[in-house]
This record gives C-alpha cells, structure tokens and sequence, in this order.
C-alpha cells in the first residue's frame, strides 16, 4: 500500500525543506501552488520520473489525493521513496495555509 500523510504532517515536512512533486495540470499550478513545488503532470511522470532523487524522501500532490495517489503507486514500483499528501491543494488552501499563483518558472 502507498504510503500516504495528512496535511498537518505534510506541512511539518514541507517546512523543514522537504522536496514536492505537483502532479496537476498546468492550468491548475498556475492557480495556486507550494513555493517550490516542482510541476510534473501525471501524464508526464513516467517520462520524467528521472528529475525525481530516488533517495530523497519525495511529497507528492495533486488537487484532492487521487492523482498523486496514481503518481505515488508508479513512482514506487519503480523504486522511489514517495509518499502520497491526501487532500492535496484543495484541503491545504482550504485550510488557509499559504500558497502561490502564477506560471511555472524555469
């Protein structure tokens, strides 16, 4: 079973530096996004996996908890160290915790 963590946990981690995988589309990063966050939509995760550290315990988000949680399942037959933020974007704004609007930069 994919491991997965609540936001209150994920928000301790992702204070003290922890790497975040965005699987959203684009369009959904622009309208609100963890500072730092790295955007690689779900689709694109297969061909992309390698600009994830397989050593690094590695957060993966999505919108609500269902996309990152596919995200998470292949990222870890694959061998990477990634564990699922249920509730996602949604329950983190919701929550009022502090995020970014804006594009993709870099």
């Amino acid at each position: 079973m994919p491991k997965q963590i609540d936001i209150a946990a994920f928000a301790e981690a992702y204070a003290a530096g922890a790497p975040v995988v965005d699987v959203r589309e684009p369009y959904e990063y622009e309208q609100a996004h963890l500072p730092g966050a790295k955007l690689i939509p779900l689709a694109e995760i297969p061909a992309r996996a390698t600009e994830i550290d397989p050593d690094t315990t590695t957060y993966v988000l999505c919108a609500a908890g269902i996309r990152s949680l596919r995200a998470v399942e292949a990222l870890e037959a694959a061998g990477y160290d990634v564990v699922n933020v249920e509730g996602g974007m949604n329950e983190w704004a919701a929550e009022g915790r502090p995020y970014e609007q804006g594009p993709v930069q870099g």
